[in-house]
């Protein structure tokens, strides 16, 4: 899936993941600042996920707490947030 081009305010419950259904080093887009962002779930619960995502397309990092609204499952691989392929076993 490329970048999502759907308003996270606009998206059906019913086909939004759990946070609790992911886990550390799961890639995803990430909702920020009016646009989604690739990123890397760092810790996740039933309320919130705590993400690691690129702000811009500059090399830093932003950390931040979300809610499964915010959140969509990424396969394409990010260069600089993702140390091999995407879906490449561990």
């Amino acid at each position: 899936m490329p970048v999502p081009n759907v308003d996270p305010h606009r998206r059906d419950p019913a086909e939004i993941d759990s946070t609790a259904s992911y886990r550390p080093t799961d890639p995803v887009w990430v909702y920020r600042s009016g646009t989604w962002r690739a990123g890397v779930v760092e810790a996740a619960s039933a309320l919130a996920a705590t993400v690691t995502y690129r702000p811009n397309s500059a090399r830093g990092t932003g950390v931040d707490t979300l809610t499964a609204q915010y959140m969509i499952r990424r396969i394409e691989p990010d260069p600089l947030l993702d140390g091999e392929p995407v879906g490449l076993l561990r």
